[in-house]
C-alpha cells in the first residue's frame, strides 16, 4: 500500500481491504485486539445492543456522565454527515488526525490479518479512548451482538434496548433468534439491563445459562426529557438503570441524572427544523418497528404530510410503507447511491396504486418539489441513514 495521508485515503483503503462489507465473527479482531490491548482496555465499558433505540440510549448515558467530572467517550455507528461523528469525548468529536493515527497503530498491529471497515473503526475507538485517558466508554454494537466486533471487549454493564425483526440475513427471522444474538453481549456475573417490553425468552435463558445479572426495565422515565417521542421515556429509563449499575465506581447524583436526560441531543431522531412555512422532520427509522414509532409520534399532531423516502433493499420495505401510509399524503422517492440500495423502479412497485408517488432524480430535486407543494405543512424524511444524510447536507 502507498502512503495514506488523509482520512478519506484510509477509509477508501479499508473499504477495499476485506472481501465482504459485513463479515460477522470475532476471530480476526480478537487477534489484533490482544496485540493492541494485552491486558484489556483501561476504562469502564457500557456496551449497548438492540434493534432500535441504541443511539438515543447512548445519547442519554453520555449526557448524564457529561454532567459529572468523569471523562466519558462514546462510539456509535453509522455516521450521518462525517465519519468522526463515530468517536466523541465529553461531547466533542475526535479530530481526523487522531483517527488516522489510530489507523496507523492498527495497520502496524494487524500483520496479514484482514479487517473490515467496521473492525477498523471499533479498534480505532478503543485506541483513541485509551490515549485520551477516558474514565468510561459507551460502545454501540453495530449489528447483532454475539459476533459483532464491539463484543471483543468485556463490558462492565450490558444494555439491550429492544428486539425486533431486522438484518434477517445475518441474525435470523424471529425475535427469539435475534434475541439470542443480542444476548451474546452479556458476561458472567456482570449486570445487563434490558428495556424490551416483551423480551424474547432467549434473553433470560442466555443470562441464566452464563450467570449474567439481568434486570428488565418496564417503567418509563417521568421527568423532563429532550428527545421527541413517547418511546424516549423508556430509553431514558434504560440509560438511568445502566448508569445506576456503576454507581459504586462512578457516583452520579439524582440532579446530574435529571439534567443529563434533559440535555441529551441526537441528530436525526425525530429532529425538527422549520423552514419558511414548512416543518421538516428528519428520522433515520429504517425498519418496521422504528417506522411504527415514527408514525405514532407523527400521529400526535396530524397535518398534511409529504414523505421523502428511500431504503436499502434488504429491509422489509412493504411493511415500512404500510405502517405509515395512512399519515402520508404524498411520497417523493429518491435513489440512494450505495451498493445495498433498492432501485427506484423496484421501490415504486412497493406502493399501492392509491398512493400518490413521484420519482425524483436526487435529493435536491425532491426538496424543491416538496417546498413547492403549497398545501403540505410537514415534510418527513426517513427510511435510511443515507437518505437523511443526503437531506441534512442540503437543508
Amino acid at each position: 500500500m502507498g502512503r495514506l495521508s488523509t482520512l478519506d485515503d484510509w477509509l477508501h483503503y479499508q473499504e477495499n481491504l476485506h472481501s465482504h462489507e459485513i463479515d460477522l465473527g470475532l476471530e480476526r479482531i480478537q487477534a489484533v485486539y490482544q496485540t493492541l490491548f494485552p491486558n484489556g482496555v483501561s476504562f469502564q465499558v457500557i456496551t449497548v445492543a438492540g434493534t432500535n433505540g441504541k443511539g438515543s440510549t447512548i445519547a442519554f448515558i453520555d449526557s448524564i456522565y457529561q454532567q459529572s467530572n468523569y471523562r466519558v467517550a462514546k462510539f456509535t455507528s453509522p455516521h450521518i454527515l462525517q465519519y468522526r461523528e463515530r468517536f466523541s469525548i465529553d461531547g466533542v468529536q475526535t479530530s481526523d488526525a487522531k483517527i488516522c493515527s489510530a489507523f496507523e497503530e492498527i495497520e502496524q498491529a494487524r500483520g496479514d490479518i484482514s479487517l473490515t471497515y467496521f473492525e477498523f473503526s471499533t479498534l480505532a475507538a478503543l485506541i483513541i479512548f485509551t490515549h485520551e485517558k477516558v474514565d468510561i466508554a459507551v460502545l454501540e454494537i453495530g449489528l447483532g451482538g454475539r459476533l459483532d466486533s464491539v463484543n471483543v471487549v468485556d463490558s462492565d454493564v450490558g444494555v439491550i434496548t429492544n428486539i425486533d425483526i431486522d438484518h434477517v440475513d445475518y441474525l435470523g427471522a424471529t425475535r427469539e433468534l435475534i434475541g439470542f444474538e443480542k444476548a451474546g453481549i452479556m458476561r458472567p456475573n456482570i449486570p445487563c439491563v434490558c428495556g424490551d417490553a416483551n423480551p424474547p425468552n432467549t434473553i433470560a435463558q442466555y443470562a441464566e445459562k452464563i450467570g449474567a445479572l439481568l434486570t428488565f426495565v418496564d417503567t418509563p422515565y417521568l421527568g423532563a426529557i429532550s428527545l421527541q417521542g413517547e418511546h424516549q421515556k423508556t430509553n431514558a429509563a434504560v440509560a438511568i438503570a445502566a448508569v445506576n449499575q456503576l454507581q459504586s465506581v462512578f457516583s452520579i447524583s439524582q440532579k446530574q441524572l435529571a439534567k443529563g436526560i434533559e440535555n441529551a441531543q441526537l441528530l436525526a431522531r425525530f429532529q425538527i427544523k422549520t423552514v419558511g412555512d414548512k416543518t421538516l422532520v428528519f428520522d433515520v427509522a429504517h425498519n418496521p418497528a422504528a417506522v411504527q414509532v415514527l408514525a405514532d409520534t407523527l400521529k400526535i399532531n396530524e397535518q398534511p404530510t409529504l414523505a421523502i423516502f428511500s431504503a436499502l433493499q434488504d429491509k422489509n420495505i412493504t411493511t415500512m410503507i404500510n405502517t405509515i401510509a395512512p399519515l402520508i399524503d404524498e411520497w417523493l422517492l429518491v435513489p440512494l447511491k450505495v451498493n445495498r440500495a433498492i432501485t427506484i423502479q423496484d421501490l415504486s412497485k412497493k406502493f399501492d396504486l392509491s398512493d400518490k408517488i413521484s420519482v425524483c432524480d436526487d435529493m435536491l430535486s425532491a426538496t424543491h418539489q416538496a417546498f413547492n407543494r403549497k398545501h403540505i405543512q410537514r415534510i418527513v424524511i426517513f427510511g435510511s441513514f443515507y437518505i437523511v444524510a443526503d437531506a441534512l447536507k442540503i437543508l
